[in-house]
């Protein structure tokens, strides 16, 4: 094999985006970016493009099933990444094969609704993900309204961001990487780490831009480094970078201001 030729696979299991931006399209390019041999379970298919979601479809069950068999008994799958999951069933799928499987990292981004405001996750979902996924997660990745969901209250300024990120760890996460970008303040955007009793955090000038896929690219970039072998707080502090590297360099290829991320102009170089 080519000793450029990436060797450890990073699983994603997500929706897949059709707009390109998102999703399980956006991770794949995280993955290949990082030098990450990518594999994909679509748990939803979106009817979706940088405007918003206008239509869901979830897979049957057993496809879900023989998705998840046909990349666990091929690969050596060395950092999972789960996206959108629709509903509590899909849920308990995808849990019970990671309890049965036993990957070394799994990277949980909780996606509840999109950008645009359309909802993701049926609200009987909720529960499941708080019970079934995230004991079973060693970082979670939630933006501020996302954590408010999860928490059942809201997250007003950066010492309530600070308490969220160490209840949300409470819940059962190894590990939290709480996103600020939500935050209505005009400082920079900062986000938080919390493991065991400490809160870390990593901030980057606010840019003044509307943007779509930053969670999924942010999630599966921490799933790939990971994969390459950095600790977990620091694959969380390199991915942050490189979300701010590829929000700098974005692009508009829609009809509307949405930005998308150039996931290869911010590629690592090592």
């Amino acid at each position: 094999m080519d000793a450029h030729s990436p060797t450890r696979s990073a699983l994603t299991i997500a929706g897949s985006d059709s707009g390109g931006g998102a999703g399980i399209q956006a991770d794949l390019k995280t993955f290949a970016a990082h030098r990450v041999h990518g594999l994909s379970v679509i748990a939803a298919l979106t009817a979706q493009h940088t405007r918003g979601v206008t239509a869901v479809n979830v897979p049957p069950m057993d496809f879900l099933r023989a998705q998840l068999d046909a990349c666990f008994d091929d690969f050596d799958i060395a950092a999972v990444k789960l996206g959108m999951l629709a509903n509590a069933e899909v849920i308990e799928v995808v849990a019970a094969t990671l309890e049965s499987r036993q990957p070394a990292f799994v990277v949980l981004d909780p996606v509840m609704v999109s950008t645009s405001g359309a909802k993701l996750l049926e609200d009987s979902a909720l529960h499941a993900m708080r019970t079934r996924l995230l004991p079973l997660a060693s970082v979670i990745t939630p933006n501020l309204p996302e954590a408010e969901l999860l928490l059942g209250r809201r997250i007003v300024d950066r010492a309530e961001m600070r308490a969220a990120a160490i209840d949300l760890r409470a819940l059962g996460a190894n590990a939290v990487f709480l996103k600020g970008g939500h935050l209505q303040d005009d400082g920079d955007v900062t986000d938080l780490y919390a493991a065991a009793e400490s809160v870390s955090e990593i901030a980057h000038p606010r840019l003044q831009l509307e943007a779509h896929g930053t969670g999924c690219t942010l999630a599966s970039a921490i799933a790939a480094n990971l994969c390459r072998g950095l600790a977990l707080k620091d694959a969380c502090f390199a991915a942050s970078d490189y979300v701010h590297v590829a929000l700098q360099r974005g692009y508009r290829p829609g009809r509307s201001d949405i930005v998308i991320l150039d996931h290869f102009g911010a590629a690592p170089t090592s």
